[in-house]
């Protein structure tokens, strides 16, 4: 009978320390259920007057390694990253292309005006339906891709700082494991 009398405190206790140990955790630091899966199948419509549109078949190229951001000019940690953006769209062995989400075609048009377009292509995902298939939990999110394989997701902006961190180092370990 004495358990019973203690039971509630210990649910607190437990309920307690699940919390304290969420607190801990970095939300950046979700495990993606993508990561070493082939890339969803989508096409995508272009921006208008952009003449390209991006598409699953963009991704599957063994001599480079792909970057997917998906962006949008409502996003203002979108804006803040893309510095970040234009140093990895100039890199060797490196293909940047930008998936639109949830934007109206001439926003994202004049977001690229004003900032620069450092993406090879750029899809509009008008719906969203696209970034669900991959995963995506908002804006700005970047995924690294292998021979159509995806490796590595980055949650929020990425920082000038962290391309030398930590960018750089996982596009290097991307071309040498087929020694691109």
């Amino acid at each position: 009978m004495q358990f019973k009398r203690f039971l509630p405190l210990f649910i607190f206790a437990g309920l307690f320390v699940v919390f304290i140990i969420g607190l801990t955790l970095n939300p950046r630091e979700v495990p993606s259920a993508m990561i070493n899966k082939p890339v969803p199948e989508f096409s995508l419509p272009p921006l208008k007057g952009d003449g390209v549109g991006l598409s699953s078949a963009d991704l599957k190229d063994s001599e480079n390694i792909i970057i997917i951001n998906f962006f949008a000019s409502w996003c203002g940690p979108c804006r803040v990253e893309h510095p970040s953006l234009e140093i990895l769209g100039k890199m060797d062995g490196v293909k940047l292309f930008g998936i639109a989400y949830k934007d109206l075609p001439r926003n994202s048009i004049s977001f690229l005006k004003s900032l620069g377009n450092p993406y090879a292509k750029v899809g509009t995902d008008l719906k969203g339906r696209t970034a669900i298939d991959w995963g995506v939990t908002g804006t700005p999110e970047t995924f690294f891709i292998k021979n159509g394989i995806i490796r590595y997701q980055h949650i929020g902006p990425i920082y000038e700082s962290q391309i030398t961190e930590k960018i750089a180092p996982i596009i290097k370990e991307l071309k040498e494991e087929s020694g691109s």
